[in-house]
């Protein structure tokens, strides 16, 4: 082996190679958290060091005692940072989030927080759902108040964050406020949810019949690569909440089966990755279909220059926008991440040898990125005549055998997938404990998106990551998601570079920072006569 490949196969290597399945795994996380605890103690004591300098050499006024507040606040946070530290961490899925809420009259009482089921007034039937939860998740938790008065909505949180019910419940509400005393045999839908992958559907649509079944709500998922006749009849029979993919409702509509004219609460799940797949048109077409009084929710990871156009063609002027964590690209901190440099030919072998340190048992879930159908198909066969059991889901196989592979990869009969980027983003997917990407993304959203179908509900999770040359544009990005989870960046890495390029767009050329309405006005130059001479 070459010294190239040599080092490339030691880079921040995390477990000692003897250890069975995922037991080093474990202990490479502890030492990890271990090190993170201690940053976070020692910042906690910056502060406080600082807010008593302060304090010792500024006279006893107002601001004074302002300080004197906040050196109880640090105070209060050495004491927390020193206990999570001595205890090991484990209690780190209870801490408070960072939320961002803004819009207008948003400080009215009635847009408090709902922090427990009892307090949201909900009926017990539409709660039904919520038994197993202990309290509303955060995004639940802000964005109820608001949808359930009738207000527009843009909400931006990370996967697993409970958003399917944060728009779900309210748009049952809807339909149950909107049905009263009416017959309900061949209805027409009351509300639409968009998503942009057929998996992502599937899987609202399984919550939603869920949570509707208690309280009399019926929900339909319309998406290609199936028959349309089952999807024809449930709609003639009468549906209440339609969720599907933009080309099947556009086609069902097409062929005059599927009215929207009745649509007055309006769902884009995964706005960005909608309009990056090429949807644009056909969602303004089917937007322009629904009730002209329509209340709109946006859910969206990132806010590209699109969104925000879609956003100001179609909602309310003064929408409620709230932030879940950041609206910056940032990875679940739960996700202990470990990028490798190497050679493109070196792949193959190196994946086998992380799936004999990760999946040796063949028992836990773990799940492999790549880039493209072709890729998937051979790595899928290669891995299989290794010996190893593994399904695979991507655009070339048909819905059937893309709904197979992934109830056979969540059920644990085989727990090891092969996987494009329809898996990467939306999909809920128990106790996976690692994922491998065998080929970097186009984006480094992707790659934030990927990773994040590990570490999940408070669980930790391992991201073993291949960069290669070929990827060395996205390498600037990749150091600062790294360094923003305080993970391990590899010296090979830093060598490509840490510039971040400019993203840029055919149509509109680089995007750059929201400008707001109240922001000063550019100032106009004059020039006198003499330049026209």
């Amino acid at each position: 082996m070459g010294k190239k490949q040599h080092d490339a196969a030691r880079v921040s290597e995390p477990v000692a190679e003897e250890s069975p399945d995922c037991s080093a795994i474990k202990a490479e996380k502890k030492k990890m958290k271990k090190k993170k605890d201690k940053q976070n103690q020692d910042s906690a004591k910056r502060k406080l060091e600082e807010v008593e300098v302060q304090d010792s050499t500024e006279p006893k006024t107002k601001k004074n005692k302002k300080d004197k507040k906040s050196k109880k606040i640090a105070e209060e946070a050495v004491a927390v940072e020193t206990n999570d530290a001595q205890n090991g961490g484990e209690d780190e899925s209870v801490r408070d989030e960072h939320v961002v809420v803004t819009g207008k009259n948003i400080e009215d009482e009635k847009y408090a927080p709902t922090t427990t089921f009892s307090a949201s007034g909900l009926p017990k039937e539409v709660l039904e759902c919520c038994k197993s939860f202990e309290k509303p998740s955060p995004i639940q938790s802000r964005a109820w108040p608001f949808l359930l008065n009738g207000r527009d909505l843009i909400g931006i949180a990370a996967t697993g964050s409970g958003k399917t019910l944060a728009f779900g419940i309210p748009a049952m509400m809807h339909v149950l406020g909107k049905r009263k005393g009416k017959a309900s045999k061949g209805r027409n839908p009351l509300c639409l949810v968009l998503s942009p992958t057929r998996e992502l559907a599937q899987q609202i649509s399984d919550v939603m019949c869920d949570a509707g079944t208690s309280c009399g709500v019926e929900s339909i998922c319309l998406y290609g690569g199936t028959s349309k006749g089952p999807q024809i009849s449930s709609l003639k029979s009468g549906i209440d909440i339609v969720i599907g993919t933009p080309g099947r409702i556009k086609d069902l509509i097409e062929m005059g089966v599927l009215s929207l004219k009745e649509v007055s609460f309006v769902v884009l799940d995964e706005a960005d990755r909608m309009l990056d797949m090429g949807f644009e048109q056909i969602v303004r077409s089917i937007l322009g279909q629904t009730c002209s009084v329509r209340q709109m929710v946006m859910f969206s990871a990132t806010w590209p220059l699109a969104v925000h156009n879609l956003a100001q063609e179609f909602m309310d002027p003064n929408p409620v926008k709230v932030v879940i964590g950041s609206e910056d690209l940032a990875a679940n901190h739960d996700v202990m991440q470990i990028v490798e440099v190497l050679d493109d030919r070196s792949r193959d072998k190196r994946l086998v040898a992380l799936l004999e340190k990760y999946h040796k048992s063949q028992r836990n879930r773990v799940l492999v990125f790549v880039l493209y159908k072709l890729e998937a198909s051979r790595v899928e066969k290669t891995l299989h005549q290794g010996g190893w059991k593994v399904v695979s889901i991507h655009g070339d196989k048909s819905q059937y055998e893309r709904t197979k592979a992934l109830s056979l990869f969540k059920n644990g009969s085989c727990p090891l997938m092969i996987a494009t980027d329809v898996a990467a983003r939306g999909l809920d997917i128990p106790d996976v404990e690692v994922v491998i990407n065998y080929s970097f993304p186009l984006t480094t959203e992707d790659y934030v998106h990927r990773i994040g179908r590990t570490g999940r509900a408070g669980k930790k999770g391992v991201s073993h990551t291949f960069f290669t040359q070929q990827n060395k544009g996205l390498a600037g990005e990749l150091v600062n998601v790294l360094r923003e989870a305080n993970q391990i960046v590899p010296d090979d890495l830093l060598k490509f570079g840490t510039h971040v390029k400019k993203k840029e767009s055919k149509l509109y050329g680089a995007h750059f920072k929201e400008i707001s309405a109240n922001a000063p006005k550019s100032k106009k130059i004059t020039f006198d006569d003499s330049d026209e001479d």
